[in-house]
């Protein structure tokens, strides 16, 4: 059966259009990218100890963080920063490794700790109060490396943030 004229152009243009759409589509949810910095974390103790960090600095690049992501070097994590001190809520959606989680203030001071965060859960996981950045780390990386409130984080993003406020 021949299809009429002005349906076969409606065809052509719905077509045409979901061609484009499909091809967009990938660039939509395309992973974000993070750039990345050597950070330092200061136990009690003295102790140094060196990783490498992605920076979540946009609201994009806080969003997704470490979803989908199914391994991490275990001297490697990521940095949340907010561009202001408040309360921040994080939650383990789409994030399957377990995660330590540091919340740092405004000079990289650890604020408080949220240990072995469970993987793909949606459960609130609070700051415990006001804070500046998140730094999340492979899971047992706070209990292994003796990190605890009062220990501080130097990345280059926190320096210079603080001497910009």
């Amino acid at each position: 059966m021949a299809v009429p004229a002005r349906a076969s152009g409606l065809a052509r243009l719905t077509g045409a259009l979901l061609a484009l759409f499909l091809c967009l589509l990938p660039a939509a949810y395309a992973a974000e990218t993070f750039d990345k910095q050597p950070l330092a974390i200061i136990t009690k103790d003295g102790k140094s100890h060196a990783f490498t960090v992605e920076l979540a600095v946009t609201p994009r690049q806080r969003e997704q963080g470490l979803m989908n992501r199914r391994d991490m070097a275990a001297d490697h994590g990521m940095l949340f920063a907010f561009g202001e001190t408040r309360q921040v809520f994080m939650w383990m959606k789409n994030t399957y490794l377990p995660l330590d989680m540091l919340f740092l203030a405004k000079d990289g001071k650890v604020r408080a700790i949220k240990e072995n965060a469970e993987p793909l859960s949606e459960s609130i996981i609070d700051s415990q109060g006001p804070i500046d950045y998140v730094l999340e780390l492979n899971g047992g990386t706070v209990k292994r490396l003796g990190i605890h409130a009062g220990s501080r984080v130097q990345s280059d993003l926190i320096e210079s943030q603080r001497k910009a406020k």
